[in-house]
């Protein structure tokens, strides 16, 4: 309890009055002077909001900083991809003079650092406790510092991307077993981690950019594709597609990382109130994605013909076509070390049990 009181008393009460102060800054109820650092955050999604979770997390992770640091760290949010695509604002990340911030999907995350190929692997996470538990635990804050070495690039926390959990739409079928998912025509990201999946189910992968999806779900180029279940009610994909199912098997995520060029040359008080502040941001994203993906499927299964949740013993039978197939591709063709691919299932397995044990030892003894 000491130790908790410690720590409150170092970052919690900044961020407390950081909190309490920002009413007075949106309002000119102070008076902030010009900021010494910029801090420029880019990504892809909408500036809205209420239709998905970056957003608003960066808007309240924007609240906290500048005034935590008294107006001396102006952050500036640019989405809806103004400043370019994912790799593109990466790469000015990477330099932290024009950008010092940006949040990318798995795919472009890959291209910086390619060990990041391993999120990809189906079946990962059994739900979302076990998700959050892992990108917000210290396994995965390690894992990631080689970001730093290979692309000058800071991790600063993971989005849900949605609500990470995906679902099936397709037009010829619902997909309720395995035996569904074959000879389907199924749209994946241009990511040979997802084709490689795909191909282990039955299905025949057709990758594409998202651009083209629309087009190709309602001409039959495509039978059916996964995202979260908000990108079914954001983009209406019931127009196009007739069935969803959620199946979880793959968790999208989106890595927030910072210029660590940019962030060495803070003052070691400002950086701290950026980490504090990041990672309130992230928790408060997670409760907006996962809201984001519940009221997606709800909307789903009033507007599809048919919606299905995949049961916990088809999860197994996909699961077991899926992962070797995954593991052999990852291990043998993009050449991820097989004891990282080993440890990063162990270390789930580990955090699962550990909160199931803690879950019923606090509340069901």
């Amino acid at each position: 309890m000491k130790e908790f009181a410690g720590r409150w008393s170092h970052a919690g009460s900044r961020l407390f009055c950081a909190a309490a102060t920002t009413a007075l800054v949106l309002t000119g109820g102070g008076v902030a002077s010009a900021a010494e650092y910029q801090m420029v955050i880019a990504h892809i999604l909408p500036e809205d909001m209420t239709n998905n979770e970056v957003q608003p997390s960066l808007t309240h992770f924007k609240s906290l900083v500048e005034s935590g640091t008294g107006g001396e760290v102006e952050v500036q949010i640019y989405g809806n991809g103004q400043l370019g695509s994912e790799v593109e604002t990466a790469k000015e990340t990477q330099a932290g003079r024009t950008v010092q911030a940006t949040v990318i999907s798995s795919g472009a995350m890959s291209s910086f650092f390619p060990d990041y190929q391993i999120i990809t692997a189906p079946f990962l996470f059994p739900s979302w406790q076990v998700a959050h538990a892992y990108f917000d635990g210290p396994w995965h804050a390690e894992f990631m510092r080689g970001a730093i070495e290979e692309a000058g690039l800071r991790y600063l926390g993971t989005f849900d991307d949605g609500g990470g959990f995906v679902a099936f739409t397709n037009n010829k079928r619902p997909i309720k077993t395995v035996e569904d998912i074959q000879g389907l025509k199924i749209r994946v990201e241009e990511n040979p981690a997802h084709i490689a999946t795909m191909k282990a189910l039955g299905a025949s992968a057709t990758p594409l950019p998202w651009g083209e999806v629309l087009t190709a779900l309602s001409t039959g180029l495509a039978d059916g594709q996964f995202n979260a279940p908000g990108v079914s009610k954001s983009f209406k994909l019931w127009e196009v597609n007739d069935y969803t199912t959620l199946s979880g098997h793959i968790y999208n995520s989106q890595s927030w990382m910072v210029s660590e060029a940019w962030f060495q040359t803070l003052p070691e008080e400002y950086r701290d109130v950026i980490v504090q502040a990041a990672a309130e941001a992230i928790g408060i994203g997670h409760g907006i994605a996962s809201l984001q993906a519940i009221d997606g499927w709800n909307v789903s299964c009033k507007e599809f013909e048919e919606c299905y949740v995949l049961p916990a013993e088809e999860r197994v039978r996909m699961a077991e076509l899926a992962r070797p197939a995954w593991r052999e591709w990852i291990v043998d063709d993009f050449g991820v070390e097989a004891e990282l691919v080993d440890s990063l299932f162990g270390k789930v397995e580990e955090i699962e049990g550990q909160l199931h044990r803690a879950n019923w030892e606090m509340y069901g003894q």
